[in-house]
């Protein structure tokens, strides 16, 4: 997997007014090799932690993320508090207006290296599996060149985790030749106990960091 060659030309996003700590697809020019994750956010209470996320992520050398959000995940955090480049569903809207304008959901998945799903919810296991495609995030995903990795956290009550219908999209998902990151059990914030929490945000950044190692031209320093 070699990193890719361009920014995403002439693309307006959602930006957050804190300065980023690494380029932004749409800001600075590359540097090197820098490989590009693009970090899709669902509407799960996990959510509450793409901040850190992000965070940890941009402390990996040679890095450069971007994120995807539904709209029901900005419910979970600031867009302030994410020093990268923010995009959703309005993005894509906005900067279509002719047959000759970029597509941005075609431009984000030629831009990443990677993709990271991070939290999953149920609902958008269920349109992923099913081929469903009514937004940003799952417009890229559809589009997701399959040669490129892409990793997916679960993260959902513990009912919603055991139900068959879980098992059987998450196999799916894994057909297409996606890496799950499996959920932990712990006490979830509703009150329940049990399996269907989003793995730890170290676990995640470890997970990454493990399969750019198996790609050439990604090194660490």
């Amino acid at each position: 997997m070699e990193p890719s060659s361009g920014r995403l030309p002439g693309l307006e996003a959602t930006r957050s007014p804190m300065e980023p700590r690494a380029s932004c697809p749409a800001a600075a020019p590359l540097v090197e090799r820098q490989f590009r994750v693009l970090v899709g956010v669902t509407g799960s209470v996990a959510a509450l932690k793409l901040p850190l996320l992000v965070s940890k992520l941009l402390d990996i050398p040679g890095l450069e993320v971007a994120v995807v959000t539904t709209e029901r995940a900005k419910h979970f955090y600031s867009p302030q508090d994410i020093p990268v480049t923010l995009y959703s569903d309005k993005d894509e809207w906005e900067m279509w207006k002719c047959r000759s304008d970029p597509v941005l959901h075609i431009d984000l998945r030629r831009w990443a290296d990677l993709m990271l799903v991070a939290p999953l919810d149920a609902n958008t296991l269920g349109k992923v599996a099913s081929g469903i495609c009514d937004n940003l995030l799952t417009c890229v995903i559809r589009a997701w060149d399959r040669r490129k990795p892409l990793l997916f956290c679960p993260a959902m009550n513990t009912a919603m985790w055991e139900h068959p219908l879980t098992s059987q999209q998450v196999g799916q998902l894994q057909a297409f030749g996606y890496i799950e990151i499996p959920c932990v059990a712990k006490k979830l914030v509703c009150g329940d106990q049990g399996l269907g929490a989003m793995a730890e945000v170290d676990t995640i950044v470890d997970t990454v960091k493990e399969v750019l190692s198996q790609h050439a031209g990604f090194q660490q320093s």
